[in-house]
Formats: C-alpha cells, structure tokens, sequence
C-alpha cells in the first residue's frame, strides 16, 4: 500500500498509477481541464482500483445529464467488480457505497458516507470537496460550512489541500453571510493555491452579496490566470465578471463577454445554459435588447424537457422556453416536473415537488406576461428556492424575476417586501438592482398618490 498526495493509504501499487491518482485529485479541487485524462490513464494502468471508478461514476453524476447516467451505473458496476478481488480498502469502499446511495436517488446518503470517510480521514480532500459539491447540489449551506469547519483542524500548513480546504471555507462563509470572513479566507486560499479557481470565486461572490461590484472587477482583474486552466467553470467566473459590468452599467461590456467567453464555446452542459439564460434574463429585466442570443439556448433547452436530473438546471431551461414563447416545449417540460413531482420517489422528485412545479407556473406566466399569477407562485416558490440548489448569486435571478412581475402587476406593496427580505438576507447589503426598484416603487407611489388627489 502507497500513500496519495495527501497522505491517505491506497491500494494502488504502481507509481505511474499513483501519479495520475494524485492529478486526479488535485484536478477536482482546481477544477482544471485536463482531469479526465489523467482518469482515463489512471483506470487504464489499475482497472482494479474501486475508488478510482467510483470517483468517476460521482464525476458523471455532478454533470446532471440524465444520458450521463448509465456511465456511471457502469463507473459502478466496474466498482464493485474490482472489490471483489478484495485488495479496496474501508476508505476506498465507502466511496464506491456513495455512489451507489447517489445512483439510488439519495446524495444525502452519498454525503453521509463521505462524511463518514472525513470522520477517520479527515484530511481527504476529495472526500471533503466532493461532500462539498454535493451539499451545493443540494442547496445545503449550512452542511457544507460546519462540514469544512469540522476537518480544518486536520490541514496543517504544508497539506497540500490546505489551499483548496479555504477555498471551499470562503464559499461556505459566504454563502452563510459571513462576508468578512469568506474574503479573507479566499484571499489566502489563492495565496496558498494559486490556481483555486473556487476561493477566487467565492471572494467574488462576497462582492455580489456586498453590492460592490467596481470592488468585485478590480479583485478579478489581473487574475484571468487563476481559472485559465478550468473546465467550464470558467465560464462561469467570466459570468460572475459579467454580472459586476451589468451592475455598472456597462452593457456593451456584459455583451461583449457574453459572445466571447460565457458562450465562447456553445456547449449543452446544463452549469453554462444556467449561466446564459440567467444572464440573458438580468438583461432583459433591465430593458436591454439581446438580439437573438435566446434562440440558442432556447433550442438546447427544448431537447432537455424530459431530463429531471436538476429542477436548478429544469428551471433554467425553462426560463429560456418561456422567454421565447416555445409554449409546446414549456408545456411538456412543466407537465413532466408535475410529474416527478407526484412520483416522489428520490430527492430530486421532491425537489421537483418544492420550489419546482410553482417556480416553474411562475415561469411560464412571467414569459407569457401574466404578471400577476407569476408573482403569486414564484412568491410560493422563494421560500425554499434554496432546496434548488447553486449559491445565493445564481439564484438571485429567480428573485429579480419575482420582484419585477409584482412591479408590473402593480404589486408594489409586496415587491417592495421581497426587496427588504433580500436586503436582510445580504446582511444590510443592496445593489444597484435593488436601488433601482425602489425608485420605481417610490414613483409608482408619487403616480398613485397624484392620480388620487381631489382636483383643486
């Protein structure tokens, strides 16, 4: 038996399969590109090793493709073929168990057990990165800070993890309100690891919670190189810079990253549809005309009505069918999560049960310019929003939507509540979103006001 990277017994034996094992690792907490051919490489050189398939088959539960599924039913099977051959260790079979409760329609099962794994390893940092992204799945704020917080005590200075450990620290602080904290916390996981594109983010996300955006470009600024090397997520930290431009004003600037990094590579994935149609929406909220950038995602969104595998990712297909008046598509895809919804048989069937069938009523009548049923079920929906899962930011677009169709319904009383509960769950905090809609409930007031004064 041979240690990893980070300390944690093995039954690998090879050294070259160590060193992809090692990469593999690393390149999960750094999100880098490259991850899944030092995968491929590993499963080649030890097609015996249970943890490594197991990994692989929650890698392709996390994309949140249902096609994707029968891979990782395989990355399984393939799993609990080389566990027979006795050599996995109790670690490594805890993983290969995750996968299965995953599969099985229960990732708070696949937490438990890799809380378990942190519970006599804790310093397994794809254990905790991988709790870590299921519990952001999940919309688990909490679960995901007290989870990190409780194997820190483990990560000495010189861990090689330590890094990505404060990254995932600054995320969680943020999105459990401690700003200060998570931007510290950020800062320091870049300096540790320099290419923890998570903790640069999460800092960023402490900019959007904190309505400073000019503080939010000048962080990002100069830092490109830090998610130069990602996956897709780096789509996602362009949109994040896209959404400060937005909240400045810079409307050609948010176009310009649209079309040459956002959507610079016109992918299916569900993480950069939910980018585009979220942005695409902020825009259109904010009276900017976006061409025929919808189409695009529209025609992407449409092949997705039948998927189930996210109502955060359902929603955000949804929100591009409404706004292009595809009310065949819209249709299918609300009868569909009505359906999983009744079924009830996983997590995701409840999740699709709540926020999802009202968010989603709330969606169609917003794109169909009833404003007064979409504030009625996208207000339901609010209240457990979070159960959708992504970060305060991502979600935020469904609470734009909400507060502008109770502005457009004349429901100024109640936007202007929505607009207060937001404000004290961003700590005091508001944007130039927020400011904005106050002026226009203030003078949607002056405008009742006059038009009810006695004539003189």
């Amino acid at each position: 038996m041979t240690q990893d990277i980070f300390g944690q017994e093995t039954s690998l034996t090879g050294s070259g399969a160590m060193r992809d094992w090692n990469a593999v690792q690393l390149g999960v907490l750094s999100h880098a590109a490259v991850t899944p051919q030092h995968l491929g490489s590993l499963l080649e050189a030890a097609p015996d090793f249970a943890m490594g398939h197991a990994a692989k088959g929650m890698f392709y539960v996390l994309l949140g493709r249902r096609e994707l599924l029968p891979t990782a039913r395989e990355a399984l099977a393939a799993a609990d073929a080389a566990l027979v051959s006795g050599t996995a260790l109790p670690r490594e079979r805890r993983y290969v168990e995750a996968l299965r409760l995953w599969l099985a329609g229960k990732p708070s099962g696949a937490i438990a057990e890799l809380e378990q794994v942190l519970t006599t390893h804790p310093a397994d940092s794809l254990a905790m990165k991988l709790s870590h992204a299921i519990r952001f799945v999940l919309g688990d704020a909490t679960g995901m800070r007290a989870s990190i917080e409780r194997v820190m005590p483990s990560y000495e200075p010189d861990h090689p993890g330590r890094g990505y450990l404060l990254g995932c620290h600054s995320f969680a602080l943020e999105e459990t309100g401690s700003y200060e904290k998570a931007a510290n916390a950020g800062r320091q996981a870049l300096w540790m690891a320099p290419d923890d594109a998570w903790g640069l983010h999460a800092v960023a996300h402490v900019h959007e919670m904190m309505g400073d955006a000019r503080g939010g470009l000048d962080w990002l600024t100069g830092r490109e190189e830090a998610w130069a090397h990602c996956n897709n997520f780096r789509y996602h930290v362009w949109w994040h810079k896209a959404l400060m431009h937005l909240a400045e004003g810079e409307v050609d600037t948010v176009l310009h990253l649209y079309d040459t990094e956002i959507r610079k590579d016109q992918t299916d994935d569900y993480r950069d549809i939910s980018n585009g149609t979220s942005l695409l929406m902020r825009l259109e909220l904010e009276g900017v005309d976006v061409g025929n950038r919808w189409e695009e995602m529209a025609e992407f969104s449409a092949n997705r009505t039948e998927d189930g595998s996210l109502i955060f990712a359902d929603l955000h297909y949804l929100m591009a069918l409404s706004a292009t008046n595809r009310k065949d598509a819209t249709h299918q895809m609300i009868a569909r999560i009505h359906a999983d919804a009744k079924r009830g048989a996983t997590e995701t069937d409840q999740r699709m049960a709540a926020p999802g069938c009202a968010a989603a009523l709330g969606l169609e009548a917003f794109g169909e310019a009833d404003y007064s049923t979409a504030f009625s079920h996208l207000a339901r929906a609010r209240t457990g929003m979070h159960l959708a899962g992504g970060s305060h930011a991502q979600r935020d677009v469904f609470e734009r939507i909400t507060i502008d169709a109770g502005l457009r319904a004349g429901l100024l009383d109640e936007a202007e509540a929505i607009l207060d509960d937001r404000r004290s769950k961003r700590c005091g905090y508001e944007d130039a979103y927020a400011l904005a809609r106050r002026e226009l409930i203030a003078a949607g007031r002056d405008g009742l006001a006059a038009h009810s004064m006695p004539a003189q």
